[in-house]
């Protein structure tokens, strides 16, 4: 494998996808700059604010990635190198982008409203409550599983005496450090923007040159030591605050400013790779091209958390955000459509923001490439790679050394990109905790409705306030106390709510009569896999507890999947009848 090659070739496919397949798709579905948009028609300094493209595209592009597109490819490397490059490819042009691009082109003419009410107006009311429920309790998972992924990220070390190792909660203490320093950045960005009218150009050059002076400060100033629960306590109270403060003293900015240093991470990672290159180091890199349609010759040192199984379903229930993820219509259809300033901007800023994800997924094949002994290949617990995330860093910060006179910055890069991954949990995690609170209201409401127009214990549970506070009380319970025991199923409920999003922006283009004939595969392909891959689950959850031989989360994930799977058959069965039985909703 040349990684050169696959990254090169892969992203001139990618911007040919961009330019031809997504000109078309705007002709296809009448795109119209002329229209106003829910941020400037319902404008309210708080959710419907609308926002320069740059910056939509800094929060959009933030929000969907975190470590998704780094996760998924280095676990289903397992298969080889052509799997992954064809499915991220292929998926992410004609399916996730699409996926993408018209769950905001849906939710922008259906008044910023999320997925459900497009399924509502569309499908029908019973169905917009389904996946209503479905939604908030994936979107509860996520806050709980990000809650505790960033509290580990900054927790402290202890030792058995209960005395803290200062050395060993060092890094931690840095990650915490950059994003607490971030966080404050982000607000005064925000005001000077937003109440200052400084121009963004010159704004962006004070946050980026913050940025830097935040990582500095972080690398070598981080007194912050708290053990995890404290910090999960901390994050809970951050979350309760961003997800119900204005968009744009927050969300906004911090998005936006994070967004420059995942932009870098790719810089950083295309000239170590085209450096490798150029130095000879990457030609005869030792990732097999396929490696059977099983896991099982490799997996045991991989570092996935179990055998994938085979390449049919587990490739397309394990590169998501790589190339299509359901989460991606929920960011699409609950903040990013209430900020939109013209629709011009949905195709670069949902069509092109999956595609640099696809991007970000071939550097990822491409570091664990380059370290793919290391990670395939149990040689002890000394240079043995594990996490993905650990594999990414590192093999990008190898490819980095190789270029002379840079060997030296090795373990500094290797340290920042851990850090910037880090950081985008938390990025990912209050918009997750904003889009659940959508969701729990709008179960309560009827379309065009708010809080303050209904009455009795619809009023109480569709405030805003109300609303965030159960999320995130659930949220961080759930994530204190075992969300483990139910996170094998994300995978499979993430494609779930992609293949439910392509089949209700079919329905609705169908029943305003444009094109949706682009969406017959990919949503028919994504609820076959999802099935197929629950259909698994549950045979081998039940086939354990049969067996004597089954533990609680077996029991609990057997049970969840088999609701999953009615679901979907429920969903599926009412929006094919929609898009092709001719019941159309007026």
């Amino acid at each position: 494998m040349n990684a050169v090659l696959v990254l090169l070739v892969g992203c001139a496919i990618l911007i040919a996808g961009y330019v031809f397949y997504g000109k078309w798709l705007s002709e296809q579905w009448g795109v119209d700059d002329t229209k106003t948009t829910p941020a400037h028609e319902l404008e309210d300094g708080m959710d419907y604010v609308p926002a320069k493209a740059p910056v939509l595209m800094g929060h959009h592009f933030s929000s969907i990635a975190g470590a998704g597109p780094i996760n998924g490819p280095i676990q289903a490397a397992v298969f080889g190198w052509v799997p992954v490059v064809l499915w991220v490819l292929i998926g992410g042009i004609f399916f996730g982008a699409v996926h993408d691009y018209g769950a905001l082109f849906a939710s922008i003419r259906h008044k910023g409203q999320s997925i459900g009410e497009v399924i509502s107006a569309n499908i029908g009311r019973r169905a917009k409550k389904l996946f209503l429920i479905f939604s908030y309790l994936t979107l509860i998972l996520v806050v709980a599983a990000f809650a505790a992924i960033v509290a580990d990220t900054f927790k402290a070390t202890y030792g058995e005496d209960g005395a803290l190792n200062v050395e060993a909660s060092a890094a931690n203490a840095s990650v915490a450090m950059v994003s607490v320093l971030f966080i404050v950045m982000a607000i005064l960005f925000g005001i000077l923007v937003y109440r200052r009218g400084a121009p963004l150009s010159v704004a962006t050059v004070a946050g980026v040159i913050g940025i830097i002076v935040c990582l500095v400060i972080g690398l070598n100033f981080h007194p912050i030591y708290l053990s995890k629960d404290v910090w999960m306590w901390i994050i809970g109270a951050y979350i309760l605050v961003a997800s119900v403060a204005p968009v744009w003293i927050l969300l906004q900015p911090r998005d936006y400013l994070s967004s420059f240093l995942l932009y870098g991470m790719m810089i950083i990672a295309f000239v170590g790779i085209l450096g490798a290159g150029v130095m000879g180091q990457n030609t005869s890199l030792d990732m097999p091209a396929f490696t059977g349609w099983t896991d099982t010759m490799t997996v045991s040192g991989t570092g996935a958390p179990a055998s994938l199984g085979t390449v049919f379903p587990a490739l397309f229930i394990t590169i998501a955000c790589g190339a299509i993820s359901g989460f991606h219509s929920l960011v699409g259809s609950g903040t990013t459509s209430k900020q939109l300033d013209h629709e011009r901007d949905a195709k670069p800023i949902a069509y092109g923001g999956m595609l640099i994800e696809c991007a970000l997924a071939l550097i990822s094949l491409c570091a664990v490439a380059f370290v793919w002994n290391r990670y395939s290949l149990n040689f002890g617990e000394e240079g043995f790679l594990r996490a993905p995330t650990q594999v990414f860093a590192t093999g990008l910060a190898g490819m980095v050394a190789t270029i002379p006179g840079l060997a030296a910055v090795e373990s500094v890069v290797r340290t920042l990109l851990i850090l910037t991954v880090s950081a985008f949990c938390l990025t990912s995690l209050d918009t997750a905790t904003r889009l659940a609170r959508y969701m729990f209201q709008e179960f309560w409401l009827e379309p065009g409705q708010t809080y303050k127009d209904v009455s009795g214990y619809k009023a109480v549970l569709a405030n805003p306030y109300i609303a965030t506070a159960i999320t995130v009380v659930l949220g961080v319970a759930l994530g204190m106390n075992g969300y483990s025991v139910i996170w094998p199923l994300f995978g499979a409920a993430n494609q779930l709510l992609a293949g439910l999003g392509l089949l209700a922006v079919c329905a609705w283009l169908g029943n305003i009569g444009k094109n949706n004939k682009m969406f017959y595969i990919p949503m028919i392909f994504m609820l076959v896999v999802t099935i197929c891959s629950l259909c698994q689950t549950i045979m081998g959850r039940f086939k354990a507890i049969f067996a004597g031989s089954a533990a609680f989360a077996t029991y609990v994930q057997g049970i969840l999947a088999v609701v999953l799977v009615v679901l979907a058959v429920v969903l599926a069965i009412e929006g094919i009848q929609t898009v092709f039985g001719g019941k159309k909703k007026a």
